[in-house]
């Protein structure tokens, strides 16, 4: 793995149709896997399809879509950073996922 990847980053991996957002903490990047949402240009906004506006791309982070991605096995290249601000309402979003009743 080249860079070190970090929570915010949107990233363009190989065979993946979509940018992704990386929602995992930069202590679990480190391992070389990250968990990402897909950005999705064409959606409605809801509440786990949170619109987002980066300094190039915009689009809707799909947040129940998680998915575990091994980037030691897949070549990608980050494009864009999501602010921290922004970032708040997608980490609510997926731990909202998981909250008990």
């Amino acid at each position: 793995m080249s860079a070190q990847i970090h929570q915010g980053d949107i990233l363009k991996i190989e065979n993946i149709k979509h940018l992704i957002l990386v929602v995992s903490k930069d202590f679990f990047n480190t391992s070389g896997e990250i968990i990402g949402c897909p950005i999705i240009q064409n959606s409605v906004e809801g509440p786990l399809h949170i619109c987002i506006s980066a300094e190039e791309n915009t689009g809707y982070v799909h947040c129940e879509k998680l998915a575990l991605l091994d980037l030691t096995v897949r070549g990608y290249k980050k494009i864009d950073r999501l602010p921290v601000t922004e970032m708040i309402n997608i980490v609510d979003a997926v731990q909202g996922i998981f909250e008990y009743i």
